[in-house]
This record gives structure tokens, sequence and C-alpha cells, in this order.
């Protein structure tokens, strides 16, 4: 088995403008399901292989200087696709070889592909990909289910650069998982809608660039086959607006409580509550008030007990968790609860109530991080994906599972996958910003889900409008600007 491949890219701005709005992510099934669409509105399989073996011979031709390629081709519609490929580069002088796992099934589109390569044939071996320059991955598609085999592995592992259709060959298309071994190519093409393994990790690594081809699927046949995964972009979602009767009651009121010793994350929460756009904020704290009213004069802070502040049924948002300890969070969790409060619950609510799931149910949004999750719910067994949607479907709660590839599940089965956030978001106190962020947007009147979706783009957004080196306190006066960018 060859050594594990070094990604070749983890964070791609680019992805969400080249996207244009097609949030619809599909499982490899649902591609299928989009593929018989298609050819009932008229498309037939072999047109269909034509458009997607162009585009990516487009793309080779637009990403790269003329050079050596040298496709492998599996034995399925992948394949098709690079045999198309591999023709039309060929006919724009390119030089091109083509090594076939094993030849295409008699009278599919794919053999019917490979009858038109009249180029060279060459084994399917790693001393013929250290002779090629770009190699072109057209082995597996994204519906593979089982591990690749020692013979691919190490063909792939022996290439400079790599070129992959669809998916790198291995990672699962639907998880994001690498089944036993997969490339890490520097671009890959895939065709009318993303599948989750393109944004999960650690396949949305290993795809480098990702181009997303129109190959002539109409958008139509999504009345057929409707997604139930997104990527997580503005047209998802609405941020709240103004008009000219707003005042700072209609904005909503947002209660962060605030635990005595670990006074900044509470601070971060309410802080990321106003700039969201919250008319008011409360910190409820529970000890230190005096270092909670050293801080900007628009935050306002009560020492009132918990249920001195509920009898105020304005104060319908609360955030729960951050600095605040597990003890004060079993206590004040429930109570806000029972209260029937909006609730984002976060950092200690998940110490609070380990192993306990069904203590979270009530709450509106849930934002553990993997070992949060961990902790309540246990690891994923499988992918991150399918155990966030488990634990909102348990917990009946909006669960944002944070992560490079934040996921943002409902309880009714619908999940954003979050494109946004850069690798130097990676900082201490972040996480107390996006759920400030999310209870500012509940505020407003956005439904949970869609608040914790938005409140994960904008968090991401604002951490690359503030660059490298970000500390915490960058994200802030950066926020207003994510926001203003995205109405």
């Amino acid at each position: 088995m060859p050594p594990e491949p070094k990604p070749i890219s983890t964070f791609d701005p680019g992805l969400i403008s080249r996207l244009r709005g097609r949030t619809g992510v599909l499982t490899p099934a649902e591609m299928g399901q989009a593929d018989q669409a298609a050819m009932r509105r008229g498309r037939p399989g072999p047109e269909l292989m034509r458009a997607a073996g162009r585009a990516v011979a487009r793309a080779i031709i637009r990403h790269t200087a003329r050079c050596r390629v040298l496709v492998l081709a599996g034995p399925g519609n992948n394949g098709g696709d690079g045999y198309v490929a591999a023709r039309l580069l060929a006919q724009q002088g390119w030089p091109v070889r083509l090594a076939a796992l094993a030849p295409p099934r008699a009278g599919s589109d794919a053999a019917s592909a490979a009858d038109l390569w009249h180029g060279p044939n060459v084994p399917f071996t790693p001393d013929e990909v250290r002779r090629s320059d770009i190699v072109v991955d057209a082995v597996f598609g994204a519906g593979l289910t089982r591990p690749v085999s020692t013979l691919v592995a190490e063909t792939l592992g022996a290439a400079k650069r790599v070129v992959a259709v669809d998916v790198p060959s291995g990672v699962d298309g639907a998880t994001g998982l690498t089944l036993g071994y997969a490339p890490a190519a520097e671009l890959t093409v895939t065709f009318f809608r993303l599948k989750p393994g393109h944004l999960l990790l650690p396949g949305r690594d290993l795809c480098g660039r990702i181009e997303l081809a129109d190959i002539g699927i109409p958008d139509t046949v999504l009345d057929d086959v409707r997604p139930q995964a997104f990527a997580n972009l503005p047209t998802l979602w609405r941020l709240p607006g103004l008009t000219a009767e707003s005042h700072k009651y209609t904005r909503g009121h947002v209660t962060v409580v605030g635990g005595a010793e670990m006074t900044g994350a509470a601070r971060l929460a309410a802080e990321a509550s106003r700039r969201a756009g919250a008319g008011m904020v409360t910190i409820a704290a529970r000890g230190a008030a005096e270092t909670y009213r050293s801080d900007e004069p628009g935050l306002l802070v009560s020492q009132s007990d918990i249920a001195a502040l509920l009898k105020d049924d304005r104060r319908k948002v609360w955030v729960c968790g951050p600095g605040l300890g597990p003890e004060d969070a079993r206590a004040v969790f429930p109570a806000l609860i029972a209260a029937n409060r909006t609730v984002v619950g976060d950092a200690d609510v998940f110490s609070a109530f380990a192993g306990q799931p069904d203590a979270l149910r009530g709450a509106a949004v849930l934002t553990p991080h993997a070992g949060e999750f961990a902790r309540v719910f246990s690891a994923p067994a499988t992918d991150r994906l399918s155990a966030a949607r488990e634990a909102a479907a348990r917990t009946d709660a909006v669960v944002l599972l944070k992560g490079a590839d934040t996921i943002i599940a409902a309880p009714d089965g619908r999940a954003a996958i979050n494109l946004s956030a850069p690798p130097w978001l990676a900082t201490a106190g972040a996480g107390d910003v996006l759920a400030g962020i999310i209870a500012g947007l509940l505020a407003q009147g956005m439904p949970a889900w869609e608040a914790a979706a938005a409140g994960a783009y904008l968090h991401g957004r604002a951490a690359e409008l503030a660059g490298r080196g970000l500390v915490v306190e960058d994200l802030l006066p950066a926020l207003v600007r994510a926001r203003n960018a995205s109405n």
C-alpha cells in the first residue's frame, strides 16, 4: 500500500462562488436517480457521458500546460468518462495514453466510448504512471462501496499529479471517508451537483480544487430527486431585514448565562449576538458581575435569579453553556427548557449531561465540537453526517457539529455542510462567538435550522475577512462586514 497522500488544499473560498447557488447535495444513489430522470427527459446516457468527458478535458486544458497524460479507466461509467476525455485531449494534440483496469461491460455506454478510443493502450501499472506528468483518475466513481485493490492503490499512489473524475478513487461519495486508499487530487471535476463526499473530510481535502460542471441535466430532475443535504450557501436562508417600524424589541432580546470564572466566554457570545443584530443582549451573571459590567457599554448585566428573569416573556432566546461550568449548567439548562425558552446549548452543557442525550431535548440548537459530541452521544461509528442527523432526531433539536466541515442537522433529516470556515478559525473562543451569532439570529425570528446554518456561514466568512493570524476578538468587527456582504 502506498503512503498516505498529502492533501493538496484544505480551504477553497472560490468554491462558494463556483457553485453559483447550487445548494443541493446528492448522494451517489440520488445522483443515479437524477441521471435516470434526465434520460426520461430526453438526455440519453451516451450524451451525458460525452458531456462529462468533455467537461473533464476542458478542465484539464484550463488547469495546466500541455503535458504527458495517462488516463486510468475503470470498467464503469466513470471509466467511460475517462475514455471520452482521453479522445478529446488527443484531438487537441495532447500526448495521451490509456490504461484500463478492466474492459467495460459489453453493450454499455462506457463500452461505446471505449470503442471510439484509438490511441495507445498501456498496462495498468505503477511504472506506466511514473512515465506520465498527469494521471486522470477515472477508475471508480463516488458510488464505490468496497476498499480499492492493492493494484489500484499502488498505481494511483505512483502519480505525480492527479485529476479526478467525480471523486478520487477510494473516496466514499456519501460520507467523504476513504475506502482503504485514495489519492490526493489537485483537481476534481464532478457533474450537476456536489456529493457529500466532496464536502466532508477527508474527502474534501483529497479532492483539491473542485469544479462542478453542467452536463445538460435539467434542474427539473430535482422535482423527482429531492435532496436532503445542502451546501451551506446564502441562497439556503435569508438573513433578517429591518423596516422603518423596527425597534430594539422587534429585533429580539438574547440572554447569555454568564459563569463566575471563565467570563470571557459569555462576553464573546453576548457581543456576537449584538453584532448579529439582536436588539438587546443581557448577561445573566452567576457571579463576577463587576467584570461583566466593565465590558461594552451597550451590554446589559443582571444579577437577578434565573427564575426572576424568566418572568419577562420578552427574554425568549437564551445561550446556556459558554464558561458556565457543568454544575451551573445542570441547574440552569433544565429551567430554561421548562420555561419553554429558545435555547442555544453549548460548551459546559455537554459536560453537564454527558451520556444523557435525552436531557438535551427541548433545546433549539446544540453546538458541540467532536469531543463534546462524543461525550453525550458517543463518537460517530461511521460518518459524521449520519451521526449528526441521528443526534438531531434523538434530541428534537438542530445539532451543529463543529469542525472544518461543520454539519448543521435538523430533526427532519435536512443537513447543511458548511464550506466557509478557513483553518485559522480554529482558535479559543470561536465556538462561543458562533453560539452568540446563532442566538442573535434566532432572536430576530429566523427558524432554528436556518439560523444555525446562517450562523456557521457568517462565522466562517468573518474569519476569512479577518485574515490569517486571527484571534477571537478579530471575529467580532469582521462579523458585521460578513453580514453586510451576505444580505
